[in-house]
């Protein structure tokens, strides 16, 4: 019965491991049909929840998502997408434009 309590820590230890995976940070990169980067954030372009080809033409036509968990790259927030982003109703409305002042 000591090793009980000594296991108890070790256990929470090892349950909070196993679900950390889901508080990792992920990098959204959006290529334009150009291939320039039109957005790159630890926010998503769009709502994650739906099928990507259903959201990403609306917020950048004939673009590419990339999504990583290296977030090495994402220190500093692009967004070049189009104003009428914010019209779709997706996440990425909700980021200030890196490109205007």
């Amino acid at each position: 019965m000591k090793a009980l309590p000594k296991a108890l820590p070790l256990a929470a230890a090892l349950v909070a491991a196993l679900f950390s995976h889901a508080s990792f940070a992920t990098c959204y990169v959006v290529y334009g049909s150009d291939q320039e980067i039109v957005y790159r954030a630890i926010v998503p372009p769009v709502d994650m929840s739906r099928h990507l080809h259903e959201t990403l033409p609306l917020v950048a036509p004939g673009g590419t998502l990339v999504f990583s968990s290296d977030t090495t790259e994402c220190e500093v927030t692009i967004n070049k997408l189009p104003v009428m982003a914010s019209q779709t109703g997706t996440s990425a409305a909700k980021l200030p434009r890196t490109d205007r002042r």
